[in-house]
């Protein structure tokens, strides 16, 4: 079985304006890496538009956020401007469907994975998801889409334990508020600490669920692969995952403008793989990975290239 990649054109119209870090233009980058002969042998999928996303997204966030987020998109799309979700995130015209897709991606990528039609899969979206809290938007972030398809997986598949690994620069606020007093649902989170959102200290440990690493600015990948091997991976080796999905942000790259920890591409390769092999050791190697943040458009496609063919490499 191969990789297979979810994305769709739809994610370029979110449009968050030229100085905006979450642009466009990451998924251009993206796409110019992944267009590269050595990754010919991935499996590309449509992020779909599908009739259960609606019904999915509830499994996260109550119903009075799914109609926020829509009457935000049909203001904007009425008044042919982008509007505020809050300080930092907009909704523009062809928000709603990038969001409903960039959901679908992770809902999709799920089945494929569990039905064995994929070995695991990449999900090349925005906006990105990991800091949208139940009922709240924000940090670019509309719907929580790791949270959306590991709760998914549960309710679809029957998957009883389900793991959301995260490495962004930035603390997923939004996963951990979703996961935290839920034994069965896993969060680990390395982070940069103080950072936006201010969340993710050591001692938020939901039920026993929680698992938070900080890092400090400057941390370098020496600190980075201490922190995931002696917080991180040995608690998702206890936990037993049915089904990892990693929120995989690039944003801890040392070239990223929105963060201060120094990793390169060799880090992400390494934790990558350290994760696909927890994944085969615990999930018959059934992983899912969801696009975060990375913002330095050079740094941020040369880390999906070493995180995708390192994804490659665990199925072949």
């Amino acid at each position: 079985m191969a990789t297979a990649l979810f994305t769709h054109p739809v994610f370029l119209q979110h449009d968050t304006g030229e100085v905006h870090p979450e642009r466009p233009d990451r998924m251009r980058a993206i796409d110019k890496v992944l267009s590269h002969d050595i990754f010919s042998a991935l499996v590309r999928e449509e992020a779909p538009l599908r009739e259960d996303v609606e019904e999915q997204i509830r499994l996260a966030h109550p119903a009075t956020h799914l109609e926020l987020i829509r009457s935000i998109s049909e203001r904007a799309r009425e008044r042919g401007i982008p509007m505020h979700a809050d300080g930092d995130t907009l909704v523009s015209l062809q928000s709603w469907e990038a969001a409903l897709r960039a959901v679908g991606a992770g809902l999709a990528a799920v089945d494929a994975v569990i039905e064995k039609r994929a070995a695991n899969a990449f999900c090349q979206v925005r906006p990105p998801g990991h800091h949208a809290e139940a009922d709240k938007a924000m940090g670019f972030c509309l719907f929580s889409n790791a949270a959306i398809a590991g709760l998914y997986a549960r309710a679809k598949h029957g998957a009883e334990r389900v793991a959301v690994v995260d490495f962004d620069v930035h603390h997923g606020n939004g996963t951990q508020n979703i996961f935290w007093s839920d034994k069965d649902l896993f969060y680990g989170s390395t982070h940069e600490m103080p950072l936006f959102p201010g969340s993710g200290a050591a001692n938020e440990t939901g039920v026993g669920n929680v698992h938070n690493a900080p890092l400090r600015a400057g941390d370098s990948g020496e600190r980075f692969r201490e922190a995931v091997e002696s917080r991180i991976l040995p608690a998702l080796h206890n936990f037993g995952p049915d089904i990892i999905i990693i929120s995989a942000g690039f944003d801890a790259h040392q070239a990223d403008p929105l963060g201060n920890v120094r990793l390169v591409e060799a880090d992400f390769l390494w934790v990558t793989e350290q994760l696909t092999d927890m994944a085969r050791k615990h999930s018959g190697g059934r992983i899912v990975s969801m696009l975060e943040g990375g913002y330095d458009l050079n740094a941020l496609a040369r880390s999906v290239a070493v995180h995708v063919k390192a994804l490659m490499n665990a199925g072949a």
